[in-house]
């Protein structure tokens, strides 16, 4: 689904422990549709095998961006994947709004 025909905010669950301490499993967030990632953002992002995480976005690539884990001995990210393609990240984290509200 294009970027611009997206609801623009939606909300997304963090489920693992990749993220740690920034966000932990049960989060709840707060995400745009229609905002860009930049460097140094958390981003929901869909995986070549369709698996969505959310993940911090380190580095836009020709070939997309490369995501890590805040955790790196946790969870799965681009250093097993590869990068991620520019529209396969669909969300741009605003902020946790459950337990512990906060912008990121």
């Amino acid at each position: 689904m294009p970027r611009t025909s997206r609801p623009p905010y939606g909300w997304a669950l963090v489920r693992g422990d990749s993220m740690e301490p920034t966000l932990t499993a049960g989060d709840r967030l707060l995400v745009s549709h229609r905002r860009r990632p930049r460097p140094g953002a958390v981003v929901v992002a869909r995986f070549p095998d369709g698996t969505l995480a959310v993940k911090r976005a380190a580095q836009r690539r020709t070939t997309g961006w490369w995501l890590l884990s805040d955790a790196p001995d946790v969870g799965v990210d681009s250093r097993h994947r590869g990068p991620v393609r520019e529209e396969d990240v669909v969300a741009v984290v605003l902020a946790r709004v459950w337990p512990r509200p906060r912008r990121l």
